[in-house]
């Protein structure tokens, strides 16, 4: 088993390690970014200016189409499309034995 001397020596030697890898390869990405700068002709004005555009705005919902009425009680005049819940009043009659095609327009 490792002495705790031996494992702390590792860890400061794995941490300078960590520490050049990082160095390098943040060295590659400036290389990599001031030559893709040089390449579109971009300036740290470019980088940091704020989009000029308008904000974005949502497209405006379309109003709901109106739908036909299907089903009409004929002795209160009440309709329904046939979409959605039941109304109060099909239900109604549905349970006092009548059919729905009895209320189909």
């Amino acid at each position: 088993m490792a002495k705790l001397q031996e494992l702390l020596a590792r860890k400061e030697a794995l941490e300078r390690e960590i520490e050049k890898t990082k160095k390098q390869e943040r060295a590659e990405a400036i290389a990599k970014v001031r030559t893709l700068m040089s390449e579109y002709g971009l300036t740290l004005a470019d980088l940091s200016a704020k989009a000029a555009k308008a904000p974005r705005r949502k497209a405006a919902a379309k109003p709901a189409a109106k739908v036909a009425p299907k089903f009409r009680d004929a002795a209160t005049g009440q309709t329904w499309s046939g979409r959605g819940l039941q109304p109060n009043w099909l239900k109604a009659a549905l349970a006092g034995g009548r059919t729905i095609d009895e209320f189909r327009i």
